[in-house]
């Protein structure tokens, strides 16, 4: 069974469904180098093409372009990675902040999870306490190559909070094998 079959739709409609782009949408944000990667995770597979199209297990869910811009199949914003690393959704939704290797909430300081060097995910639970979550081949360019394996994790990962935190208590719902983002 493959871990991400429903997240097309999730990215797609969780945020991308929305009326107005980020206010500096059409100018553009962070300059990104896309590159060829892979996050492999458990039986799951998340790719980034170069030409800045997202897949996860084969499925089209997002792309992203060398303007910081992210965006769903039919073209309509899902976030926008301003030059400061802060990430804007539609309505300006503050969707949180994207370093090269570590990314965090929106309205928190720390980091909730991290792209290291070597590529490994790690994500960080409300104690601080590390889990493994899988890692990115590929992502070891530049800085700013890094940056969109990081945005890349951020996004999926947050989406997927965000889902869990919408869920009975008991239910966990998770980015590929054991990587519980449930209440």
């Amino acid at each position: 069974m493959k871990a991400f079959p429903w997240l097309g739709a999730v990215v797609l409609c969780g945020l991308g469904c929305s009326s107005t782009p980020p206010a500096n949408w059409v100018k553009g944000g962070a300059a990104l180098e896309i590159p060829r990667a892979r996050w492999v995770f458990g039986s799951s597979v998340v790719e980034i093409l170069p030409d800045g199209h997202v897949l996860a297990n084969g499925e089209p869910v997002m792309s992203v372009d060398r303007g910081g811009r992210v965006f769903d199949e039919d073209r309509e914003p899902i976030a926008l990675l301003e030059p400061d690393g802060r990430v804007v959704g539609p309505d300006e939704e503050a969707l949180g902040v994207v370093g090269a290797e570590h990314a965090s909430k929106p309205e928190e300081e720390n980091a909730w999870l991290s792209v290291a060097q070597s590529g490994e995910v790690i994500v960080y639970n409300d104690e601080g306490e590390r889990m493994a979550a899988g890692v990115w081949i590929g992502c070891n360019g530049s800085a700013r190559a890094h940056q969109v394996c990081t945005l890349v994790t951020h996004l999926m990962a947050l989406k997927m909070r965000a889902l869990a935190e919408r869920s009975e208590p008991s239910v966990g719902i998770g980015i590929g094998i054991g990587v519980g983002v449930g209440r």
